[in-house]
């Protein structure tokens, strides 16, 4: 196994899934031995648990020569739960996968490209955007299929901020709109202002994009932009928020385990930064009226872009990736199956599917529905697979953007330290 793999995937000594591992039906030894047996590995919270075995269950009823054994956990232990089964190749048939992890995977060589079974019709695309399918590429390979596609949001409680500030929240808002709502809720209700604008790595690149830059170059060998002061404005805003006590201390917002937690749902801020696809949870878990919103401009069109929720990868060891693509094929296009689904994994890729199901959903899940339409509509761009070394990179993000709000270092510290340690990473991949 290549060093690189040593290197970005943290070593355990688990071998296999504990505790979650089980098998889906209770077919006999003899009936397991005449069918085709995968594996299917998945991270999420329980309602996604939930209705992924309703999944399973209904496409072994339309598939009865497969039997599927499921794996799943949360996102932290997935990752170094996969980490030993890739070194000892025994990574499962299929593995939910992401953006951030898909070059490291594909790099060594524990990925299978797709395309093939797309071109025998295995996996039908007819009705999925080819620009879509980019989002799964590394160079012409496609080796994780998109599932459903969400896009950056801030999901708001607008009476809560009507009430604050004498005034209705408007969908094309500034950065200094956000920082005067948030001080205002703050100063008026002596509450939060907002939550902690997590995760870093989400919400700071798309600060670069209203300023017309990005977080990597176009190469993958270093950061997109110049100027470190995009990255001191965007965390000396959080620190004049903190200061006034508009903005959770970061000890408050690890003390969130589950979305009942979350300070929207407590009614403890007005606003929440998320992705799109959270907004039914926020929307139900809170029981009050909310709405979705682009988050801050300028720019907001141009910066805004939609990306593959998550993907689904066959790998290279699977013994039965025909039968593998059978079930993404399975998983993207029956109406059945996504009714089921409803969009918990991101606004279906077929746009098929995403019109039927729409139809029998609540109205805020289609409102989240019509949120990734319209950030699709107004902008072609496609988030593609983060460059080798994205992991770490993201990880230093996560640790300077903390160090930043302990206070342990300044924003002007943070800028440099993360330009020079993140190129230090990037550059090898020239």
């Amino acid at each position: 196994m290549k060093k690189l793999l040593i290197s970005i995937l943290p070593l355990v000594v688990m071998l296999a899934f504990t505790g979650c591992s089980e098998s889906s039906s209770a077919d006999s030894s003899k009936n397991k031995e005449e069918k085709i047996n995968l594996r299917f590995a998945w991270w999420g919270e329980q309602p996604r648990h939930d209705y992924t075995l309703k999944v399973i269950k209904l496409f072994e009823e339309k598939n009865p020569d497969i039997h599927i054994e499921f794996e799943f956990s949360n996102w932290d232990d997935y990752w170094k739960r996969l980490a030993p089964m890739a070194a000892a190749n025994q990574l499962p048939d299929i593995m939910q996968m992401d953006l951030l992890y898909l070059k490291a995977y594909s790099a060594n060589n524990l990925l299978e490209d797709l395309t093939p079974y797309i071109e025998n019709k295995t996996i039908n695309t007819k009705y999925i955007d080819e620009k879509i399918l980019l989002g799964g590429k590394v160079k012409d390979q496609l080796y994780g299929f998109p599932l459903g596609l969400n896009a950056p949001a801030v999901i708001m409680d607008p009476n809560l901020v009507a009430a604050a500030t004498n005034q209705v929240p408007k969908h094309n808002w500034t950065w200094e709109d956000f920082e005067k709502i948030a001080m205002e809720v703050h100063k008026q209700k002596n509450i939060y202002g907002t939550n902690g604008m997590k995760p870093p790595e989400v919400f700071f690149p798309y600060y670069l994009r209203t300023n017309g830059k990005n977080l990597y170059n176009p190469e993958g060998t270093s950061l997109g932009y110049e100027d470190d002061q995009l990255f001191v404005d965007y965390f000396d805003r959080q620190l004049r928020l903190l200061d006034e006590g508009a903005f959770p201390r970061v000890d408050v917002t690890e003390q969130i385990k589950g979305i009942e937690d979350e300070l929207l749902v407590r009614q403890q801020a007005p606003m929440t930064w998320a992705y799109s696809n959270q907004y039914y949870s926020f929307s139900k878990e809170s029981g009050r009226s909310l709405e979705i919103f682009a988050p801050p401009g300028p720019n907001q069109q141009a910066s805004l872009s939609v990306r593959a929720s998550m993907l689904f990868s066959i790998t290279k060891s699977s013994k039965h990736k025909e039968a593998a693509a059978r079930f993404i094929n399975f998983f993207v296009n029956d109406i059945e199956a996504n009714k089921l689904i409803k969009g918990e994994r991101g606004v279906p890729v077929s746009s098929k599917v995403a019109e039927t199901v729409k139809k029998g959903l609540s109205t805020e899940q289609k409102e989240a529905f019509d949120y990734v339409f319209n950030v699709e509509n107004i902008n072609s761009n496609v988030e593609i697979a983060d460059p080798l070394g994205g992991i770490e990179v993201v990880h230093l993000l996560q640790d300077i953007s903390e160090q930043i709000l302990f206070k342990k270092i300044t924003p002007r510290q943070g800028a440099q330290k993360f330009r020079k340690e993140a190129n230090e990473i990037l550059k090898k991949n020239k």
